[in-house]
């Protein structure tokens, strides 16, 4: 993946080299994204660094901006601003990170072209399809959504201690939930306005079934040492770095804890595209003495309510480094979840937690991927279904999509 890596910044490279050639006489910017599977990629998001866009476009703004695809068809769009070191002192469209789209490449679709033109029109928002926030009116949770499954995780204010008689809740864990949906349209706001309990019944849209505690949950990180997982507390501060329509990325950090003797810190970085059952998370532990630690991403063993009558089938997919559950109940269907871990070094399991497991270094990230599906949502009905699903995941994480840039007049 390295060499695929340096390959598509030489692209990008090469193609800002020649925007600025040509950038005074541009008037559209022609984007060709191509990559080596013959399988079809559903949801592809297609990144292009801001500053191409602003070579090519001198002064573009995200509202007069239109993005199309080689029928001439209008494509949702984002612009993020991600990049710490982005100003725009004279308002002039500079402060941008990156463009984001996305397209269906078709099986054995290897190339597709798009047209990124200024509009005089002005371009109204298009429908969030990826949504991440801090939830204080629920105890600090901090929730996120694509239009295919939701996840919530706990923060500090559900960690303190309950006041004498107050009947708040306390929990401990910096394990990851699901919210499962049957809809594709945001679901976050609506269920917490709902009430705590309500999101706990299928009304339609979906709903909370997952069981996480003090697990790992869906795709929680620890800490190894042969035989013990030493886990973090709740998240203790959140920062939300792009928020939709395509890709939603936030960030939570967590407090120092001890590992075995070893003071670690992580802080991980989520990116969440429209359209996928799975998102990426890039975990970062920091920490002094050892040269390396071994670090773990778990499944929860118990993912249902045990009135369920859960019965839950494991599958170790050594040759996609994937680690799946899939999960029959008695009468809230069944569901599946799964990691991907491209650099997993083997397997372990404690008490709680079947655990993939890689060995980082301290300030550098570890790069892995978490997610679920529901069979009420219609799109994933099987066990089957959910290991070629992830299977599919996995191929796509190592032939990532490539992008060229040339800059042309009408």
């Amino acid at each position: 993946m390295k060499a695929q890596t340096m390959q598509a910044k030489t692209l990008f490279c090469a193609a800002g080299l020649a925007l600025r050639a040509h950038a005074g006489a541009a008037e559209r910017l022609v984007v060709t994204a191509s990559h080596d599977l013959d399988a079809a990629r559903p949801s592809e998001t297609i990144a292009v660094p801001w500053k191409d866009v602003n070579a090519a476009l001198p002064g573009a703004l995200i509202q007069h901006l239109v993005v199309k695809d080689a029928d001439g068809r209008v494509l949702p769009f984002q612009v993020t601003n991600v990049a710490p070191e982005a100003k725009d002192p004279n308002g002039i469209g500079i402060a941008y990170g990156e463009l984001l789209f996305q397209h269906d490449f078709a099986p054995g679709e290897h190339t597709a072209t798009f047209v990124v033109e200024k509009s005089d029109a002005i371009t109204p928002p298009f429908a969030p399809k990826a949504f991440a926030r801090y939830v204080p009116e629920r105890l600090d949770d901090f929730a996120w959504e694509n239009d295919v499954i939701g996840h919530r995780t706990y923060g500090p204010a559900l960690a303190a201690p309950a006041p004498a008689g107050s009947g708040k809740e306390v929990l401990e864990s910096s394990g990851l939930d699901i919210w499962f949906k049957r809809v594709d349209y945001p679901i976050v706001d609506r269920w917490y306005n709902k009430g705590h309990d309500h999101y706990h019944k299928d009304e339609g849209e979906g709903m909370d079934m997952y069981n996480v505690g003090r697990s790992r949950g869906a795709g929680g990180t620890g800490v190894w040492d042969g035989t013990r997982l030493y886990t973090s507390g709740n998240y203790a501060r959140w920062k939300v770095l792009a928020n939709g329509p395509v890709r939603a990325v936030f960030e939570l950090a967590y407090d120092a804890w001890d590992a075995a003797g070893t003071k670690v810190t992580e802080t991980k970085r989520f990116t969440v595209d429209a359209g996928h059952q799975l998102d990426r998370i890039d975990s970062t532990f920091t920490f002094a003495g050892p040269s390396a630690l071994t670090v773990a991403v778990g499944l929860n063993k118990t993912p249902s309510d045990k009135k369920q009558a859960p019965r839950v089938a494991l599958v170790r997919d050594d040759a996609d480094h994937a680690l799946l559950q899939w999960v029959e109940q008695k009468t809230n269907g069944a569901f599946g979840t799964a990691v991907i871990v491209p650099a997993a070094s083997g397997h372990a399991e404690d008490a709680l937690n079947d655990l993939v497991l890689a060995r980082v270094e301290s300030g550098k990230p570890l790069h892995y991927w978490v997610g679920a599906a529901w069979d009420r949502a219609g799109r994933i009905t099987s066990k089957a279904a959910w290991q070629a699903y992830v299977a599919a995941e996995a191929q796509r994480i190592a032939h990532p999509v490539h992008v060229a840039l040339a800059a042309g007049q009408h």
